[in-house]
């Protein structure tokens, strides 16, 4: 993103209600999928409307959002350009958890919740590797932090590091040289020598969201740039809180695909009248039924996204093994919601001059996220074999 940076005006509370905003998402998101280019140009539009730093604490000067309203955000900007929104996602998650953490120095804290409200600094997090996959099925990553006169080294190599050419921090996961090696993420400011992105990102679906490989190689460190450091045995992942805002929030990217598949094909059958015709496609009854399913899809995600975000607003918060269900729940309705509109639109679907194609290849994507569907299914059933006799 551009670093002459202008004065923002006062953050939002909630997504702005601006139509040339998501128009201009799109038009951006539709370029960017072509090319496979980095949105550089919507991240600066959401810098400039102040939606970066949404969930950034107010007494920061940032939005202070809830899960509710990065939710919300997220979703209006995946029926625009969803690789945007995927970035955009991890942003709202990353600086949520910050905002709640209890080990990051609280001076580190302030100065990356601050600079993402001053300047619209981005934050993800860089864990995925080449061997382990990702560090939720278990094991040692093999990215390693040796000690230093002041501080760590860094090397090793991550894959799928969302929004890399648009980072300004990237929390690392790595474990220490130590005879007992220690487990916890370093946190790693964008320029450092020794960082190399390798683009390697050549996906069907969200093209843009440049979730290239990230190679480190002796990556200074500092002292206090290193958070949570645990026994490797102890270490957990992400806790229970983390799980609920990556469940929605990634639900809410390809709830927007669904939405702008489903807006498209909608409008299509309004207009589409085959010559043999008197009335558009949409005057039949079995179009009218189809069009429901897909309504039903979007409902269904729709309730049951407004119902873990409002147990997570009340405090209430939800066990890992049902979080992952619902995502993978959401992943399904959105999916099946697109799948039903490009049967509805035939070869009108697949052709690449029609934005329908995109939403096919963009949702896609919503599989792979984890918790997969059998990872979450494998948890959740667990839990409920383990969980003592029925009465």
């Amino acid at each position: 993103m551009s670093r002459a940076f202008a004065l923002l005006p006062p953050l939002p509370q909630r997504f702005p209600d601006d139509p040339a905003l998501i128009e201009a998402l799109a038009e951006h998101g539709a370029r960017d999928d072509l090319a496979a280019s980095f949105p550089f140009e919507s991240l600066e539009l959401l810098r400039q409307a102040g939606v970066l730093a949404l969930t950034v604490p107010a007494a920061l000067g940032g939005g202070g959002a809830g899960i509710t309203l990065a939710a919300e955000a997220v979703r209006q900007v995946g029926k625009a350009c969803p690789a945007t929104a995927l970035i955009l996602a991890m942003q709202f998650a990353k600086q949520a958890a910050l905002a709640r953490s209890t080990i990051w120095p609280a001076a580190l804290r302030e100065r990356v919740g601050r600079l993402a409200v001053t300047e619209g600094a981005l934050l993800n997090a860089a864990r995925v590797e080449p061997e382990l996959g990702s560090p939720t099925r278990g094991g040692l990553p093999a990215t390693v932090a040796r000690r230093t006169d002041t501080g760590w080294a860094i090397t090793g190599h991550k894959r799928y590091v969302t929004g890399l050419a648009g980072l300004r921090f990237i929390e690392v996961l790595a474990r220490t040289d130590e005879a007992e090696p220690r487990i916890g993420s370093f946190l790693v400011t964008a320029g450092t020598p020794g960082l190399e992105t390798r683009e390697t990102w050549n996906h069907l679906g969200l093209r843009a969201s440049g979730s290239h490989d990230l190679l480190l190689t002796d990556v200074a460190v500092p002292e206090s740039h290193a958070i949570g450091l645990v026994p490797a045995g102890s270490w957990v992942g992400n806790d229970a809180t983390y799980a609920t805002w990556n469940a929605l929030l990634i639900g809410a990217v390809y709830a927007g695909v669904a939405q702008a598949a489903r807006d498209w094909v909608v409008n299509f059958l309004r207009h589409r009248r085959p010559s043999g015709m008197a009335q558009p496609l949409a005057s039949l009854a079995t179009v009218q039924q189809a069009v429901g399913a897909i309504e039903a899809q979007l409902i269904a995600a729709r309730r049951i996204s407004a119902s873990l975000a409002a147990d997570v607003e009340a405090g209430r918060i939800p066990p890992a093994s049902e979080t992952g269900a619902v995502k993978a729940l959401l992943a399904g309705h959105a999916i099946k919601a697109v799948e039903l509109s490009v049967a509805l639109a035939g070869n009108h679907a697949l052709d690449r001059a029609n934005p329908l194609e995109r939403h096919w290849r963009d949702v896609q994507c919503a599989r792979v996220h984890v918790p997969t569907e059998e990872s979450a299914h494998l948890s959740a059933g667990r839990a409920a074999l383990t969980a003592g006799d029925v009465p």
